[in-house]
């Protein structure tokens, strides 16, 4: 029934039903971009003037989270593999609109550890794992476009990041997330039910160029040509030199949530800083979309070596806000648009790149788990920032040190970057 659905919606309105799942994952996408991955940064003084927790404790909550996280990623993975999508997204957005409920009733610090633990689950199975190993199933040829797409989401809920501070200040912050939680509930279901499984399974063919009528056959052709097992891609410099890079990115990245905490901290005012993560969420929503854009004309590697390099620059930006050297000072009206506009750009542009790179290398068949596995190694580092930078914190009363550091972190990745071998050589050795 299924699968002439799918057939029949793909003739009837003409469009790939490929694009369908993009454009309900891009719903939950955003929304979970808005509330956590851009948007969770609000919250994060007012939780620690309600309870007067340490910030280096409190970030450590979210380090929590990107390291468990990153344990559940793999599995993530075989799990679509056995249930398909839905079945997985249906189970993590529950449980994801559980957490933000339960978080609202917290009152000690061992809560916010429980809720968040109870978040990440939700997270790891309802939402990025399970959204680019399905669309990247879907699409061969115009994959960087579709997650493109998807990620440029992420961008697009982060606009809204200035709605959510006003939101927090009228209504409180616990009101404010037991909201997000029904919100989540509603937005993810309606998303989950647009998830299908492998295209073959319905008569369908990645990116919508033919219609196949033998499923079963064309699936199993999938698992034999131009596939590699776990084991060879595990065994390619490749994967792990790429990991490493991906491990460095996620080192700056995961201070993400340490944003406007660290702006104020330099002596900017909170609607600019505000202001700023909504810059940087333009920035992010642009380089998301170039990537679909200009894709196909330039390559992932030298894509890939720009983004990092404007990454760079909005780390040391960042780091440099209203720094005195001598008489002279490096204000903010010029430093903050610079690190939200680069910072956004590199970050949003690396996503779709790093996430189309792997498929482009790896193929379909063991997309899922290679996406996850990438996830864990970048997750286990990325733990580590937010920590570092608290734990500075709590200590000297600034974060500047920090940022330098992982400005200097990013840098040294760039010539990782351009060492990486070709996805010729790559499937030449896998091949042998």
């Amino acid at each position: 029934v299924i699968k002439q659905e799918s057939k029949q919606k793909n003739h009837k309105s003409g469009i790939f039903y490929g694009w369908w799942i993009v454009g309900a994952g891009s719903a939950i996408q955003g929304y979970t971009s808005l509330v956590f991955y851009r948007g969770f940064t609000a919250f994060f003084d007012p939780i620690v003037e309600t309870f007067g927790w340490s910030r280096a404790a409190t970030a450590g909550a979210l380090s929590l989270q990107r390291t468990e996280g990153g344990m559940i990623s793999p599995f993530v993975g075989i799990l679509l593999e056995k249930f398909g999508p839905r079945k997985v997204m249906i189970f993590g957005v529950f449980v994801t609109g559980l957490s933000f409920i339960l978080m609202s009733k917290i009152t000690t610090l061992w809560h916010f550890y429980a809720t968040i633990s109870l978040l990440t689950i939700g997270m790891s199975f309802g939402t990025f794992i399970v959204l680019v190993a399905t669309v990247g199933d879907w699409f061969n040829r115009k994959r960087k476009l579709a997650l493109s797409i998807l990620m440029s989401a992420s961008g697009a809920g982060g606009l809204a990041v200035p709605i959510l501070v006003t939101s927090i200040e009228n209504f409180g912050w616990r009101d404010v997330i037991f909201g997000i939680g029904i919100g989540f509930w509603l937005i993810g279901f309606i998303s989950a039910s647009f998830m299908r499984h492998h295209p073959e399974q319905y008569g369908l063919s990645p990116d919508g160029d033919k219609l196949v009528e033998d499923g079963k056959k064309i699936t199993k052709n999938l698992k034999n040509k131009n596939e590699f097992s776990l084991k060879q891609i595990l065994k390619t410099r490749f994967f792990w030199q790429f990991s490493i890079v991906i491990a460095f990115a996620q080192l700056v990245t995961s201070t993400n949530l340490l944003h406007m905490p660290a702006l104020t901290n330099f002596g900017v005012p909170i609607y600019i800083a505000g202001l700023s993560i909504a810059g940087l969420a333009l920035g992010d929503l642009i380089g998301r979309l170039s990537i679909g854009v200009i894709g196909e004309k330039i390559s992932s590697k030298t894509m890939l070596i720009l983004s990092f390099s404007l990454l760079t620059i909005g780390a040391f930006s960042l780091a440099f806000v209203n720094f005195k050297i001598g008489n002279f000072v490096l204000e903010s009206k010029y430093l903050v648009p610079i690190f939200a506009i680069c910072w956004g750009l590199g970050f949003g542009s690396s996503i779709p790149l790093r996430l189309s790179m792997l498929a482009d290398y790896f193929g379909r068949k063991n997309y899922g788990t290679i996406v996850g596995l990438t996830s864990t190694i970048g997750a286990i580092s990325g733990a580590l920032g937010p920590i570092f930078a608290g734990l500075y914190f709590d200590i000297t009363g600034s974060y500047r040190f920090p940022f330098l550091i992982l400005g200097i972190t990013v840098a040294i990745s760039i010539p990782l970057i351009i060492s990486l071998q070709s996805i010729k050589t790559v499937k030449e050795i896998l091949s042998s």
